[in-house]
């Protein structure tokens, strides 16, 4: 529980979230027979289109691109996970949606991009919208294990 003190819930739930992520990829690769995609806004329009709808029954929009197409946004219109949630006064610090920054940093790092995720806003802690932001870093390259040149 000391850990929680720490790191608060968003962490721990982002942490969970990158778990799942590295398991789901591997049911949506097989489900959907998706090839590679040749860029960061087909990506984009990969995860809004097919994954959240597949998983989540939603499809959220792609926006907010930046001048580089390194970053973007996803607006949710609905989140499956907020449906009948209310938070308190007391915790609106909390990032309850938090797992699913996880779970896509999780499954992008599996197919070899590394990314950084948040939301920006959040309708459950009183803003107007639902915005997660999603930030190409790297694209990673395939090693050799140790000792297998």
């Amino acid at each position: 529980m000391a850990l929680l003190g720490f790191w608060g819930w968003g962490w721990v739930d982002a942490h969970r979230g990158y778990n799942i992520g590295i398991r789901l990829i591997e049911e949506f690769l097989a489900r959907t027979n998706t090839g590679k995609c040749q860029d960061l806004k087909e990506t984009a329009e990969v995860i809004s289109k097919v994954g959240f709808k597949m998983f989540l029954g939603i499809t959220p929009t792609v926006t907010g691109w930046d001048a580089e197409g390194r970053e973007f946004s996803l607006m949710f219109d609905e989140n499956p996970l907020t449906e009948f949630v209310e938070l308190p006064e007391s915790h609106k610090q909390l990032r309850y949606s938090n797992i699913l920054c996880g779970v896509l940093r999780g499954a992008l790092q599996m197919i070899h991009m590394k990314v950084e995720t948040e939301f920006v806003r959040d309708t459950l802690r009183g803003d107007d919208a639902t915005e997660m932001r999603i930030r190409l870093l790297e694209i990673l390259q395939d090693q050799a294990p140790p000792g297998e040149d």
